[in-house]
């Protein structure tokens, strides 16, 4: 194993172990890794190591963006490995291994700054709701669950992860009652659960045919194993049909819808950031500029002389 190769062992338990980045996210940098060192090997004419990777360039690193451009990567997928690349860079600087000059130096391309897309309350409360999905054919109780699921998302603002995170023996049990979720990070935060949101979980566990451990999933799927993300995504696909949503209608907008109609009702920005479990407030700013761009789109289609 060359010295680099160690330098990206370390780097990527330092994520997993201190950083607590999820599995999902240390295998897009693992594959980031991979395709950095396959392009150096080439544009080198040898096998990487840290000598040759401290003497890189600015034009270096943009010749492997250029070719994974070539490759197909968008936008978005190249600025997730540059900022891998600048990542491993600085913790090998800061253990002397390596310099991070030419991974800081290194300009991404422009992302479209693309505002939120949620749901308006009428629909977002229609996606809450079992009856939505009553002509279709599935159990009972798994109409019911899906229906629980998303009511966490809207009623309480959690990440689809979160929802499915939660054990048996977190269930809420009645109003006033609040949640432990553990977020991003491993960071946990209190988050409320509204009556309706504690009605529709005791509901799904009336119906659910599985004996839940206390320490097992809260949601489960039909052979009683943890619930897969898939499946509430699948369940709200199927109801952008049924009830005429947009395609931008999934389980996260339904978070979205959850911040956004916080604000507009005049809630604090600061206890909306505390709510989502956002690291820095200037995440949840990006709700400002929706209600900014409503009230303009409300006032230049009802005043006299907008036009």
């Amino acid at each position: 194993m060359s010295d680099f190769e160690i330098l990206q062992r370390d780097w990527l338990a330092h994520l997993g172990h201190e950083r607590r980045l999820s599995p999902k996210t240390l295998e897009a940098y693992g594959r980031d890794l991979r395709q950095f060192c396959t392009f150096l090997a080439e544009h080198l004419g040898t096998a990487p190591n840290l000598k040759a990777v401290a003497a890189l360039k600015p034009a270096d690193l943009r010749a492997f963006l250029g070719q994974r451009r070539r490759d197909g990567a968008g936008n978005r997928t190249l600025m997730r490995q540059l900022a891998a690349l600048r990542s491993l860079a600085r913790f090998g600087e800061r253990d002397g291994r390596l310099t991070a000059a030419a991974f800081a130096a290194t300009r991404g391309p422009r992302l479209p700054k693309g505002l939120p897309r949620p749901l308006d309350a009428r629909a977002a409360a229609a996606v809450t709701k079992a009856d939505s999905r009553a002509g279709e054919d599935r159990p009972d109780w798994v109409l019911a669950r899906d229906a629980a699921v998303l009511a966490l998302l809207y009623g309480s603002g959690l990440r689809i992860s979160e929802a499915l995170g939660l054990k048996r023996a977190q269930a809420p049990t009645g109003a006033g009652d609040a949640l432990t979720v553990l977020g991003k990070g491993g960071k946990t935060r209190m988050v409320p659960v509204l009556p309706i949101v504690v009605e529709a979980i005791a509901g799904y566990l009336a119906q659910c045919p599985w004996r839940l451990a206390a320490d097992g999933p809260l949601f489960v799927g039909v052979k009683g194993g943890p619930l897969s993300p898939r499946i509430i995504q699948l369940a709200v696909e199927g109801l952008r049909g049924s009830l005429g949503l947009p395609g931008s209608a999934t389980p996260h907008a339904l978070r979205h819808s959850f911040a956004t109609h916080l604000l507009g009702r005049g809630g604090d920005l600061r206890a909306i950031q505390e709510l989502l479990g956002h690291a820095s407030l200037s995440t949840t700013q990006i709700y400002t500029r929706i209600d900014s761009s409503r009230l303009l789109a409300a006032y230049d289609a009802a005043h006299p002389r907008a036009r």
